[in-house]
Formats: structure tokens, C-alpha cells, sequence
């Protein structure tokens, strides 16, 4: 017995990618992606959107703020650790030293003014990393601050806050 395969034509393919996604749909992707990039679980982001949303100012930018404030996240963009999640192993290991103390809590919201420095200076390599405005880094001591809190322009432009906004306001 011979069975025939079905020819798709190139028509059946295109359907299928070229199927716009609805209101929703796009909503919850952005949101997804803004969670996956830094790392935080979902009933974590809705506490931090509940934070922003009280907050006087653009809910949007406040929770990217916040997002941005992690100490996870700053220990990533200081160049102390590869990735988000490097950083965070080497927080919760207690090597990662906030204003002279050890502190093993990924999610702690850093302040202006706050140094970040290591618990042995030796023992650590500066990634190549670009280090934002907002943060400064002396790669001597291996010592970094927080000049001031981030603005929209210095965090990633490929996050649309607003879909994460009307996601949670619905």
C-alpha cells in the first residue's frame, strides 16, 4: 500500500506566520519578555508593578526602574558577573558586599548612593560590560556606585513598559 504525501504549497506556510496576535496576546508577550529578562517570578513582577502603580509618576517607567534597582541586575551591569543569573548565585553565595555589609538577597532594591564592591577584590574579573550612566565603576578596587536612579533613556529600549501597563490594568 502507497501512501501520497501531501504537497504544501508555499501559501499553507505563509498563513500561519503571518496571523496577526491580539491585543492580549501582545500584552502578555511583553510582559513575559520583561520577566524573563530579569529574571523575576510572576507573583514577584505583580508585586513590583503594585509598588509602581501607587507610586506617583508613569507606572511603566517606575516598574523598569524598580526592575533596573535589583541588585541582581546592577551586579550584572557593573560587569562583576556574565549574566542575571551569574550575579545571582554570586549574591546569594554571600560574596557581594552593599555599603560595607554582606547581603545574600537577589531582589534587594538598591538605593542612590549605595556601593557595590565584592567580598575579595582578588578573587573577581570585570566582564566586558558597558556600564550605564547612571552607575559608576572603578575598576581598580573593583568598587561600584550609584550616582543616581535610572532614567527611560539609559534602560533597554526594547521593552515597551505601556503594553505591561494595560496588561495589568485590564
Amino acid at each position: 500500500m502507497v501512501t501520497k504525501r501531501r504537497k504544501f504549497k508555499e501559501i499553507d506556510f505563509q498563513k500561519w506566520s503571518t496571523i496577526k496576535s491580539s491585543d492580549y496576546g501582545r500584552q502578555l508577550r511583553e510582559k513575559q519578555k520583561a520577566r524573563y529578562t530579569y529574571g523575576v517570578m510572576e507573583k514577584q513582577f505583580r508585586r513590583y508593578y503594585n509598588i509602581a502603580a501607587r507610586a506617583k509618576g508613569s507606572t511603566g517607567e517606575i516598574l523598569l526602574q524598580l526592575l533596573e534597582r535589583r541588585l541582581d541586575n546592577i551586579v550584572y551591569r557593573l560587569g562583576l558577573a556574565v549574566s542575571r543569573h551569574h550575579a545571582r548565585q554570586l549574591i546569594n553565595h554571600r560574596k557581594i558586599n552593599i555599603n560595607g555589609k554582606i547581603l545574600n538577597i537577589s531582589s534587594y532594591i538598591v538605593e542612590k548612593n549605595d556601593v557595590i564592591q565584592p567580598k575579595k577584590i582578588e578573587d573577581y574579573q570585570i566582564y566586558e560590560a558597558e556600564t550605564p550612566k547612571w552607575l559608576s565603576l572603578d575598576k581598580k578596587t573593583k568598587t561600584g556606585k550609584v550616582i543616581n536612579l535610572p532614567s527611560r533613556e539609559e534602560m533597554p529600549l526594547d521593552i515597551n513598559e505601556q503594553l505591561i501597563v494595560e496588561y495589568y490594568s485590564r
